[in-house]
């Protein structure tokens, strides 16, 4: 019998990029055969600074009805992915301060021996994106977890050029998130799905 894997895919979004990786990992890990959680963390800008700019303004309406990400959605997740926009080469404020209410799950042993994978958004092409998934993954290790990279394991991610995650970049903000990025963001996402299948499988 087929093992059905539960993955939480996690992330933070200003302008709409990270966001659009997000639900291509999770349309295609629910594709693979996964049980899917889609969560956004709080926004901690003030309310006038995120409608003071149109891109970040459309973006809070368009995800509004996504559910907040809690601590239990983590723990119940045989597989995570976590997603940020760079900021100056590090994960965004809004995503690390999710991170920081982990602790006590941290704690209990409950975030270790799962499957971790990340994906980033950059304003240019070397503006952080490596960056932004390494110091991620130093949070993955933290954790216990086991950090599944996509690696050069696929044509699509010769293209996409980052072997470390998903990584995009938006050029200031002009460029969409297009076939490139959401080809690279499948591949993430059906091989962290196949690695924890056969992970949990294992542990049967």
């Amino acid at each position: 019998m087929d093992t059905v894997v539960k993955v939480t895919v996690v992330y933070y979004s200003a302008t709409g990029h990270v966001a659009d990786i997000a639900q291509e990992i999770a349309d295609t890990a629910e594709k693979a055969g996964a049980e899917v959680r889609l969560r956004r963390v709080a926004e901690l800008a003030p309310r006038e600074v995120v409608a003071s700019q149109s891109a970040w303004a459309a973006t809070a309406a368009a995800t509004a009805g996504i559910p907040l990400a809690a601590v239990e959605d983590i723990v119940w997740a045989d597989a995570v992915l976590m997603g940020s926009p760079t900021r100056f080469g590090n994960i965004a404020a809004q995503l690390k301060q999710f991170l920081d209410t982990l602790g006590g799950a941290w704690r209990r042993g409950e975030l270790a021996d799962k499957i971790y994978s990340g994906f980033t958004s950059t304003g240019s092409p070397h503006g952080g994106n490596e960056s932004t998934l390494l110091a991620l993954m130093q949070s993955f290790h933290h954790f216990g977890g086991i950090v599944v990279a996509p690696g050069f394991t696929h044509p699509d991610k010769f293209v996409d050029g980052n072997p470390y995650g998903t990584a995009h970049h938006d050029a200031g903000g002009t460029v969409p998130v297009g076939d490139v990025t959401r080809n690279a963001a499948r591949v993430q996402a059906e091989r962290v799905v196949r690695l924890a299948k056969a992970l949990t499988a294992a542990a049967l």
